[in-house]
This record gives C-alpha cells, structure tokens and sequence, in this order.
C-alpha cells in the first residue's frame, strides 16, 4: 500500500481523536451542556460522508445536512474512506460542519493511486492524482424526518467547487480544465412506518471521474445533468442497508466513462461513531475496465 494512504489515515485519525477527545470532555462536564451542541436529530439520519465530503451515501450527495444538530444547533464530523479495486486504490477524508439543520460546508481531500498501472498509463509506477473538495449545501424547505404526515422531501441545493493539481496530466489526457464547480439539486425522504431511506439527487457537472481527471474534454465541454439515487432499508435503528447508482458524463476520447454504483451497509455505534462498508462497481476507468472492489468508511462527529 502507497505511502499516500498511511499519510492520510494518519491526518484523519488525529482529527478523529481530537474529536471523540471533545465528546469525551462533554461527557466528564455532564450535566452541564455544550451551548449550540444538542445531537438532537434521529440516529442515523444525518446519512454518512459521501467521497465529497458531503452528507449523503457514499457515492450520491443528500438533501440533509452533515451532524446530528437540531435547527437551534450546530453539528459536525470527520470521516476517511478508502477504496480498493481491481486497479487503484482510492482515499477521501476531511470534515464537515452543520449550521441550525439548514445550512452545511464540507471540505474533503482525495487521493487517487494508479499503483503499478500508472505505468502501464505512461504516468509512472504509483503516480497518484490528488483533488481538494470545497462544499456548501442549503436545505430550502421540508423535514426528510420530521415530516412524516407528508410525502414532500427534503429539498437542498448545493454546490462543490473541485480543484485538481495535476493540470499537466489532465489537459495531457484531454482534460480542459483542473478546476471544476458542480451543482445539484437533492431530496430526501425518510419513511419511519415503512423503514425506508429515498434519495434522488440532480448534479450538474462537466467532471471527468469526479474531476479526478479534470472537467471537460475532447468529447464534450459543456455542463450536464446526472443523476444520483440512494435507497435503504433499517434493519435496526443502528443498521441501514441499501444501494446507490450515480450516473456520469463521458466527455474524454481516450477512454469510456461508466457509471457507478454500490451496495452498502452503514452501522451507527452512537451518534458519535458509525461506519460503512460497501461493494463498489465503478465500470472502466482509464480504458481499464471491471474496476470493482470494497469501499470502506468510518466517520466520527456529533
């Protein structure tokens, strides 16, 4: 395993412990509370740290916002997350924070490991592409909880400003651009009677893999719509399993891009501890087809 992902873990452990190291002090300074701190929202609701940094699934972005806080709180996390396929190895960490449940920023880092096919890519043996994830997301209206005498969703709208340091490489493969802005519209729904968690998700995006390879191409340079769709099950008021699909643009010549999809299970401990464990089918990345493999995420925050 490359030196990038010890690196990384190391970086999100420390912000790991320095957050449950918070909660624990919270805990010592009982009953005493933590002003604008309330973990008030329903477990498990707050969904994961998607690999954007996002609240949401692992691949799709959703209409709730990152934490456990009420509208008269704030609430956060950290997560990291690694991925290993047939080809590369993938890492994402960072954090994000949740303003009164309605307004949320996110910041995530990603590494992307070619490993021994970075050769084979003409880029060298383990090149990796790193990308900075800038997010903000604003629910506009409706509970995907709370709400439960009514089908409306929660609505938010929502943006991720990407930026990519490996120019060179990408206007080499036929990127147009190392810097890229999505949009998205979200809205989710949480069924309590029925067990059930509903996503769909509009993103309006010129990425290449996520930006991994840089916005715009050979193909295409113009902004599309995609989709994104979440749906799980609670098996427990600790336990949701379910899938995701995420669709994608194809804008590089030298090679087709797939869309994605996943079968997860995330398990909260508490509010304060969950994880997520998930098979990935990314299709064909880099004219290497078949990339599938175990995605992995623990994410800490209150």
């Amino acid at each position: 395993m490359h030196d990038l992902i010890p690196r990384g873990l190391a970086a999100t452990v420390f912000a790991l412990g320095v957050a449950m190291a918070g909660i624990a002090h919270a805990d010592d300074a009982a009953p005493q509370a933590i002003p604008y701190v309330d973990s008030g929202r329903l477990l498990l609701t707050q969904g994961v740290s998607n690999i954007e940094g996002a609240a949401g699934g692992g691949l799709a972005t959703w209409a709730v916002i990152s934490g456990y806080g009420t509208r008269d709180a704030i609430g956060g996390n950290v997560h990291v997350s690694y991925a290993s396929l047939s080809n590369y190895d993938f890492v994402t960490y960072g954090a994000s924070l949740g303003f009164f449940d309605r307004v949320e920023v996110s910041f995530a880092r990603q590494d992307f490991d070619t490993g021994a096919t970075g050769a084979a890519l003409g880029l060298g043996s383990g090149f990796a592409f790193h990308q900075d994830v800038v997010g903000a997301k604003i629910k506009l209206f409706g509970d995907a909880v709370y709400d439960q005498d009514s089908l409306l969703p929660q609505v938010a709208v929502g943006l991720q400003y990407k930026h990519n340091e490996q120019g060179p490489i990408v206007h080499a493969v036929g990127g147009q651009h190392e810097d890229g802005i999505d949009y998205y519209v979200a809205a989710t729904k949480v069924l309590l009677n029925q067990s059930l968690v509903i996503n769909t998700t509009l993103r309006v995006t010129k990425a290449n893999q996520t930006g991994l390879l840089g916005f715009g191409g050979t193909l295409s340079d113009t902004y599309r719509p995609e989709f994104e769709g979440s749906v799980g099950y609670l098996l427990t008021r600790h336990l949701v399993v379910g899938g995701e699909y995420r669709t994608k643009p194809s804008n590089l010549a030298f090679a087709k891009e797939d869309d994605w999809f996943d079968i997860f299970a995330a398990y909260a401990l508490n509010k304060h501890l969950s994880a997520t464990v998930a098979y990935v089918d990314l299709g064909s990345i880099a004219t290497f087809k078949n990339q599938r493999g175990v995605f992995v995420s623990l994410q800490a925050g209150f």
